[in-house]
C-alpha cells in the first residue's frame, strides 16, 4: 500500500451499498477505510483522519448529519472534505446538510460513476498532489506528476521522503504538523520511525531548499512541529 494514496472514509450502514463503495473507490487506487454508523466513524477518523469522507446521512446511533457537524466544528477535523449521501431530496435538506458544512450533496439512488468523480473533485481540493497537480508557495513550484521541485525557477534534488514532506507542507501552507502527524502522513502508519527521524529529514529539506540561495521557509514551532513559513 502507498503512503501516498488519498485515504477515503466509507460511512455507510448498508452492508451492500458500504461494498460497492467499497469495491469502487479501491479500484480507483484509493486507500479506503470503513464504518457502519457515525460513533465507529468518529473513532477511527480520531486515529486516521481521511482526506475526504463519503457519509451517509441515516444511520443509528449518530446520524451522519451529527458527524458532519461535529467535525466541521472542530479546527483539527474542519479540512477533511465531506460528500454527504442521502435518501432525502427536498432542496431544504439539501440546504441543511450544506449548512452543517457538508462539501457536497448526493441525493440516492446516486450514480457510482459521479459519485467516484465528486470524491477526486474533493481531492483536488484538500490533496492536489494526490491528483497529479503543481503546487506553489513563493519562489517554490512542486509538479506531483513528475516529481520535480523548482525554486526561482532553478530545479532542486531532493529525496523521496523530503519530496513527501514537501507536497504535505504546501498541500496546507498555514497548517503546522505534528511530528507523529508527519509520521502517519509521510512514512505511513504501519512502519516504525523515531519521531528523530523527523527532524533529519526536516533537516535536508531546509537543505535541498536552499541550495541555490534563498530564505529558510520551513519553520519550526516549539512544542508543536513543523510548517511553512
Amino acid at each position: 500500500m502507498s503512503i501516498d494514496q488519498p485515504h477515503i472514509l466509507v460511512v455507510e450502514d448498508e452492508p451492500a451499498q458500504r461494498e460497492i463503495l467499497i469495491y469502487n473507490l479501491e479500484s480507483e487506487g484509493f486507500r479506503v477505510s470503513r464504518a457502519e454508523n457515525g460513533e465507529d466513524a468518529m473513532v477511527l477518523i480520531a486515529e486516521d483522519a481521511p482526506d475526504v469522507i463519503v457519509l451517509d446521512w441515516m444511520m443509528p446511533h449518530l446520524s451522519g448529519i451529527e458527524v458532519c457537524r461535529r467535525l466541521k466544528s472542530r479546527s483539527e477535523t474542519a479540512s477533511i472534505s465531506v460528500i454527504m449521501l442521502s435518501a432525502r431530496t427536498e432542496d431544504v435538506d439539501r440546504v441543511r446538510g450544506l449548512e452543517m458544512g457538508a462539501d457536497d450533496y448526493m441525493v440516492k439512488p446516486y450514480s457510482v460513476i459521479e459519485l467516484m468523480a465528486r470524491v477526486r473533485s474533493q481531492l483536488r481540493r484538500v490533496r492536489p498532489s494526490s491528483v497529479g497537480q503543481r503546487l506553489v508557495f513563493e519562489d517554490i513550484m512542486l509538479d506531483a506528476e513528475s516529481h520535480k521541485v523548482t525554486r526561482n525557477d532553478k530545479e532542486l534534488k531532493l529525496g523521496p521522503t523530503e519530496f513527501r514532506l514537501l507536497s504535505t507542507f504546501m498541500e496546507k501552507p498555514s497548517r503546522v504538523w505534528g511530528r507523529d502527524q508527519l509520521l502517519d502522513r509521510v512514512w505511513g502508519r504501519d512502519i516504525y520511525v523515531d519521531t528523530r527521524t523527523v527532524d533529519v529529514h526536516i533537516g535536508r529539506l531546509r537543505k535541498a531548499l536552499m541550495q541555490n540561495g534563498g530564505d529558510d521557509v520551513v519553520r519550526t514551532v516549539r512544542g508543536a512541529g513543523y510548517g511553512l513559513r
